[in-house]
């Protein structure tokens, strides 16, 4: 009963916050695997929502889903969301799950030491989406850019499988397929989202129709999240049993995880949506992030960062 307390500390009702079902995506990363607990464990049902939870094997199909208007919320990384948005997206970022620390890595074969080495090299990876971006900001701190490497573009369970099949160099991957890529003999990670703290934030994300018009439901989405961690807390190893199961590995290799995803907590959440000039500050790193997509070729055009971000509902979860 203690734990029923908690979980309702944010907002409990009987009945929907709004009409209608909402639909919420996610792929294949560790820090969004706590909506899987969520739907496995009826929190989202408890804070009165009723939610389709949409798993999606391709990352950027969730993307396209989302810009789409087919899912109302997606879990989605800042870079990938100001893509979007540089394409005509209006979204709104309502939520920071996580940083990621470590597990999105550039991995290697045997022979090759460093990123310098990258030169004239295969390298696979998702096209326009979060590794990529690691790919190119490594590149460049290395006095290299993608004209130098043989860039080979695939879906990342693909370009994970791709190296390990030795038709690639190196691949740019996320937890869990950097396990995958780890397979092969003698690979090596030789750069990691850890060497550029603050550059890979993972969110919620909604559409801004959603965010206006729908606001409860935002809010009963945002009480969730913060419910679950809650309960993942309180019953760590059923809920990495239910996260690793989602994520197709064992609770072993999910554990391995843990410090390459720092989970954000409220307070973390708060910080992060206060303008600043610091990597911890969301609205410095969109900034930072927007530059680098234009510099690059990742877009034509500097996504506007106006009505990017969205604190009312973190700011109004009970503490």
């Amino acid at each position: 009963m203690v734990v029923l307390v908690l979980l309702c500390s944010t907002a409990c009702t009987s009945t929907p916050t709004s009409a209608g079902r909402t639909t919420l995506g996610l792929s294949a990363w560790p820090g969004w695997f706590p909506w899987q607990v969520a739907q496995e464990q009826g929190l989202f049902q408890r804070n009165g929502i009723d939610v389709e939870l949409k798993y999606f094997d391709s990352y950027t199909d969730s993307l396209n889903a989302l810009s789409s208007g087919a899912i109302d919320a997606n879990s989605q990384t800042l870079n990938d969301t100001l893509a979007s948005v540089s394409g005509g997206a209006q979204q709104t970022i309502i939520l920071v799950n996580d940083n990621s620390t470590g597990n999105d890595q550039v991995i290697a074969r045997d022979g090759i030491s460093g990123v310098a080495d990258l030169k004239g090299k295969k390298v696979a990876v998702e096209q326009g989406t979060v590794d990529h971006y690691l790919l190119l900001l490594a590149l460049t701190e290395a006095g290299l850019s993608q004209k130098d490497i043989e860039l080979v573009p695939l879906a990342t369970d693909a370009a994970a499988a791709a190296f390990v099949a030795g038709k690639v160099d190196a691949v740019g991957a996320f937890a869990p397929f950097t396990t995958t890529a780890l397979q092969r003999a003698g690979s090596r990670a030789i750069v990691t989202s850890a060497e550029f703290p603050g550059a890979i934030p993972d969110h919620l994300v909604v559409s801004r129709a959603f965010a206006k018009n729908r606001p409860e439901a935002a809010q009963a989405l945002v009480n969730t999240w913060f419910d679950t961690l809650e309960w993942i807390k309180q019953n760590n190893g059923q809920a990495v049993e239910i996260m690793a199961r989602r994520g197709g590995v064992s609770t072993s290799d999910y554990r391995s995880y843990d410090a390459g995803t720092t989970i954000f907590t409220l307070r973390q959440n708060i910080d992060a949506f206060t303008p600043g000039v610091t990597p911890t500050h969301l609205n410095h790193q969109a900034g930072q992030i927007a530059d680098f997509m234009v510099s690059t070729g990742l877009t034509p055009n500097r996504p506007s960062l106006d009505g990017l971000f969205d604190d009312r509902f973190v700011k109004a979860v009970r503490r």
